[in-house]
């Protein structure tokens, strides 16, 4: 049975925090000044913003969550085939990186 009503309160720790701002701030810094991008923009910004405030539990809209979720597991995609075809360490970092973005999504968004 499907559920009704969704929960997208999140309460991530201190690291995740740190792993989820700095992802979100690349994504503002690489999406272009056009004009169709604006909304895109300002979802990142306020995901941001949530995440730098002080309160425990974060509540993001529907859109916030599936936009971070949509652009983490394609993160986690490109650091799949990036690992396959890296040398050593080129694959050492992208594995951290990979394994740090993976568990963010089954701890916290998978359902």
């Amino acid at each position: 049975m499907k559920k009704l009503f969704k929960n997208y309160d999140f309460e991530f720790d201190k690291n995740e925090r740190k792993i989820l701002t700095a992802f979100c701030k690349k994504i503002i810094t690489q999406i272009p000044s056009q004009p169709g991008s604006e909304q895109y923009r300002k979802t990142f910004e306020s995901i941001t913003a949530k995440l730098n405030s002080s309160e425990s539990i974060i509540k993001f809209t529907k859109d916030e969550k599936t936009k971070l979720l949509m652009n983490l597991k394609e993160n986690v995609n490109f650091f799949e085939k990036e690992i396959k075809k890296s040398g050593f360490i080129k694959k050492w970092i992208y594995k951290s990186m990979h394994k740090q973005y993976q568990n963010l999504i089954i701890k916290h968004f998978e359902e």
